[in-house]
């Protein structure tokens, strides 16, 4: 009985450890974003505002994004803060989304914008090829374990 005390207590302390690195690594090596000053000043050119919150129906404690996000022909710049995590990627869609399952059901006909490495504030290019008019709604989007985590529409 001792014996499968230890075993399964060394299990669930490995576990727990596990998931707290999960938490973790992408806190510790995330670099250091773009400054509100400089977000604001490329935002000053944005064609559309949108408001990443913490009310959709699949953020939760662990998956949020809270701030204003600009979304320009250029550039799209989020002052506020993600939960952080792996693997976020931006989305642009034609429909606004607040859960995984319409996540993965429209995500064909989404446009990838490109990777958010940072949990405070962001500033990613948008290619020459992507029209933001023909899109409504900016999604961040945990691409490892397929999490929504914050949608805002802008236009």
């Amino acid at each position: 009985m001792k014996k499968l005390f230890l075993t399964l207590s060394h299990l669930l302390a490995l576990a727990i450890g596990f998931g707290l690195g999960i938490y973790a690594l992408p806190i510790l090596v995330a670099p250091t974003g773009p400054s509100t000053a400089d977000v604001s000043a490329e935002a000053r050119s944005a064609m559309y505002k949108g408001e990443f919150r913490r009310d959709l129906k699949d953020s939760d404690p662990l998956h949020w994004g809270e701030g204003v996000v600009s979304v320009s022909a250029r550039s799209i710049g989020f002052v506020g803060k993600l939960a952080p995590g792996p693997d976020y990627k931006l989305y642009l869609s034609t429909e606004f989304v607040e859960t995984e399952d319409d996540f993965k059901r429209l995500k064909p006909g989404m446009v990838r914008v490109g990777d958010i490495k940072t949990f405070e504030n962001f500033l990613l290019p948008v290619a020459e090829s992507v029209d933001v008019s023909r899109y409504t709604t900016v999604i961040v989007w945990c691409e490892t374990f397929n999490q929504f985590i914050s949608a805002a529409k802008y236009r």
